[in-house]
């Protein structure tokens, strides 16, 4: 296991999604935000519909650009940084419903995209300690200060980040902490970021996707995105 200390974002990347993909992902996301919940795949389709596109293309590119997670139901099991169900790591904040992140970089990405300051609850992973991460754009207040973030991956590095990195990117309350799991875990490869790399990461993935307003009116607000990172980040 390596050591990082700044944003390394990498791996398979899109230049943009088309205009119907694009609000479309723009309106699961504000839905998330609004409620805490996704939307339906019915919903789906008729925005996509009604914004001049094909609902299967347009959820088939989501899908391909690592957008969204679908599972083989077809409902939506990922919207970075939206998890659907629950998750070891909780996101809260005072004007808004609490929500489950996939993972610790999508937790700490989720105050800058939201514009709100936010409380991030986890549980380390095997030992269930609690680490509580109190964000405010780019500042942070971390319990206990020696936390960490231990970003890990397994198999292919283009397959859905749902799939290969999620369960794999946690927080842990020390280094040491991290370095034991990841010794009992070799399947994992990963490396260790500190507490601003961490966070530097989650902005630069997550801070500006929601940061123009768009007209989906489907969910009563939506957003504009101008690039997407698909499998984003690479141990």
């Amino acid at each position: 296991m390596s050591q990082n200390t700044g944003p390394q974002p990498g791996g398979c990347r899109t230049e943009g999604l088309t205009g119907p993909a694009r609000q479309v992902h723009q309106a699961v996301l504000a839905a998330f935000a609004r409620t805490g919940q996704p939307l339906p795949r019915s919903e789906l389709e008729r925005l996509a519909r009604s914004l001049g596109g094909s609902p299967e293309a347009v959820l088939d590119e989501l899908a391909t650009a690592d957008a969204i997670a679908f599972g083989a139901d077809g409902e939506i099991r990922a919207a970075y940084p939206f998890s659907p169900v629950r998750t070891p790591i909780r996101v809260a904040r005072a004007d808004g419903p609490a929500v489950y992140a996939m993972c610790a970089i999508d937790a700490l990405g989720m105050s800058a995209m939201l514009g709100h300051p936010v409380k991030i609850t986890a549980a380390e992973p095997d030992t269930g300690r609690v680490i509580t991460v109190q964000t405010d754009g780019s500042r942070a207040r971390w319990h206990p200060r020696t936390a960490v973030v231990f970003a890990g991956s397994t198999g292919d590095a283009c397959r859905p980040a749902a799939e290969r990195s999620c369960g794999y990117i946690n927080f842990f309350t020390s280094r040491l902490a991290a370095w034991a799991w990841a010794r009992r875990h070799p399947e994992v490869s990963g490396r260790l970021l500190t507490r601003d790399g961490a966070l530097g990461i989650g902005i630069a993935e997550f801070g500006t996707l929601l940061s123009a307003v768009d007209q989906v009116t489907a969910v009563g607000f939506g957003r504009r995105e101008t690039a997407w990172r698909g499998c984003r980040l690479m141990a």
